[in-house]
């Protein structure tokens, strides 16, 4: 987003940018971005907190007062943790827990198989908010598992779209995937802090060991999108760090 403010501005219409990596944006150097502290896919916060949100949009906006740029600024609040509506769950389990050890070529059925448990979880949370972001990819959840698990274990398959190049194959599957377990998470009774949920993803699920072993495999790559993939977009700092 950041690369394509810089064209629009060319044509004489002014932008602003909310960024989610920074180092992203402090290398394109866009005109005005707002850099913010969250989870990636999560520019303003969490659902259902519009006066949260209200206040990060306003931030971006006031950037547009700035007499010359580039601007990066740094949002200065985290963001607060989701409120879930429990309704209709009262006295429901959600024990999500993936244990055991894995091996690079069991990553994929493991992951299948928590998205099998997931599922329910997934359908509760389309039904509350009537919509998904899952979808772009044109391939089921489960195919774009088995996509990246063919391609860390050697095997080069094609891509699932014949007009996505390599990196941008690599991209949207594990962007779906990752979207798949944030939206059933959300369907879970309960309240977890943002930071919690990315905990989990990263460091308690096959999902998230699947993708790190992709960054292993990708950054290895002699296609020099695959590789700048790897180490600038895959996995966010924070994940790669821990989260406590």
């Amino acid at each position: 987003m950041g690369a394509l403010a810089l064209y629009i501005e060319d044509e004489g219409v002014p932008t602003v940018h909310i960024s989610l990596v920074r180092e992203h944006t402090a290398a394109i150097r866009p005109p005005r971005a707002l850099w913010v502290p969250f989870m990636l896919g999560r520019p303003l916060g969490v659902p259902g907190d519009a006066e949260f949100q209200r206040r990060v949009v306003t931030a971006a906006l006031r950037l547009f007062e700035r007499q010359r740029g580039p601007v990066l600024e740094d949002y200065p609040e985290d963001a607060p943790a989701a409120v879930i509506a429990a309704e209709d769950m009262e006295g429901m389990a959600c024990p999500i827990s993936f244990a055991g050890v894995v091996t690079a070529a069991s990553l994929p059925a493991q992951v299948i198989d928590e998205i099998s448990q997931l599922r329910s979880w997934y359908d509760i949370a389309l039904a509350r908010r009537g919509r998904t972001t899952l979808g772009a990819a044109g391939a089921s959840v489960e195919d774009l598992v088995q996509f990246l698990g063919a391609w860390i274990n050697g095997a080069a398959p094609p891509p699932y779209r014949a007009d996505l190049p390599p990196a941008n194959a690599l991209r949207l599957a594990a962007e779906e995937i990752k979207a798949f377990y944030l939206e059933a998470d959300s369907g879970q009774p309960g309240t977890r802090a943002p930071a919690r949920v990315m905990q989990w993803f990263w460091h308690e699920t096959a999902a998230g060991r699947l993708l790190q072993e992709l960054k292993s495999v990708a950054e290895k790559s002699d296609d020099p999108h695959v590789l700048y993939f790897a180490q600038r977009s895959l996995i966010p700092r924070a994940a790669q760090a821990g989260v406590d």
